[in-house]
């Protein structure tokens, strides 16, 4: 009878020999879905995990939060693997992105398409334990996914359709755990969208100068000097969006007390922002995460 180490080490062989590089790319593959930045999957987590606990009441079931928890970060990763394959004439040309793995080489751009698609299909096996509101929702969130790094070359709004993108799992949200997506839950979504602009000009204004040569458009080139000021109207937008939204849910004094923070540390983003410096629009977009991170609590505590 053969034994263990030996089976296991003939699987390895076999497996080497059929996919002789895959494991030699695993961390370029690791790279490509920024498994070391985890920013993109925390913006994309909080809003989702919130609207969860709204539409549960209070604590959701532990099943909804695997398939939610694990299906941001796949579809965030996903999005960021269409996004490399996209954007492959442009991340050489711009100094933040020219170490990417498509860029220098270490992985071809079919092995970003395979791994989107792969990714996709992972996401959608998740979906199939939820309902059909939600596994139609899901086929559509694909689409957008997919779209969105491509808008940037057709139009100067592309954050519109990343709030979109970043947005969805809030209607994914209450179609799971009730059937159907109340008129609240689309004020929850407009907010997240209005959110969604906001950090996302943040974080165009790294590039803009990059972008501008490259003809890549942004709402960062779109809005021009008047960045600044947008950003605080979409920022007052969202937290008014979120109020509607927290009146019709019955939200209570914890949900306003994490409404508050959020809205400190969206006016220390604008300061951070006043001299249009590159590497502070990148913190005050990195900072976003604790204004989820505030609001999510918020509604945590206002159940508890």
């Amino acid at each position: 009878m053969q034994s263990s180490s030996s089976l296991i080490h003939n699987l390895q062989t076999k497996f080497k020999a059929r996919f002789p590089r895959l494991h030699e790319k695993i961390p370029a593959l690791l790279q490509l879905i920024r498994f070391d930045k985890p920013i993109g999957v925390l913006l994309l987590l909080w809003p989702t995990l919130s609207a969860l606990w709204i539409a549960a009441e209070g604590l959701p079931s532990l099943s909804l939060l695997i398939i939610f928890g694990l299906g941001t970060f796949v579809m965030r990763s996903a999005g960021c693997a269409v996004n490399d394959f996209a954007d492959y004439d442009f991340d050489g040309k711009v100094e933040r992105t020219k170490t990417r793995p498509l860029v220098n080489g270490s992985l071809q751009r079919k092995d970003a398409i395979t791994l989107f698609l792969s990714l996709c299909a992972v996401g959608f096996i998740l979906v199939l334990f939820t309902n059909l509101e939600t596994i139609l929702l899901a086929a559509a969130a694909v689409v957008i996914v997919f779209i969105y790094p491509f808008m940037k070359r057709f139009t100067n709004l592309p954050q519109v359709i990343l709030g979109v993108a970043f947005s969805w799992g809030i209607l994914m949200a209450f179609t799971a755990q009730t059937g159907t997506i109340p008129a609240a839950a689309v004020l929850l979504f407009i907010a997240n969208i209005l959110w969604t602009i906001a950090y996302d000009t943040e974080y165009a204004m790294v590039d803009r100068d990059d972008d501008l040569k490259l003809g890549i458009k942004s709402t960062a080139i779109l809005f021009g000097t008047a960045d600044r000021a947008m950003i605080a109207l979409l920022q007052t937008m969202f937290a008014a969006s979120l109020v509607l939204a927290a009146q019709q849910f019955n939200l209570g004094g914890w949900f306003y007390l994490g409404l508050a923070v959020a809205v400190g540390l969206m006016l220390y983003q604008l300061y951070l922002i006043r001299e249009r410096e590159p590497g502070q629009c990148f913190k005050a977009f990195l900072n976003n995460n604790w204004v989820g991170a505030a609001i999510f609590m918020g509604i945590l505590l206002d159940y508890l």
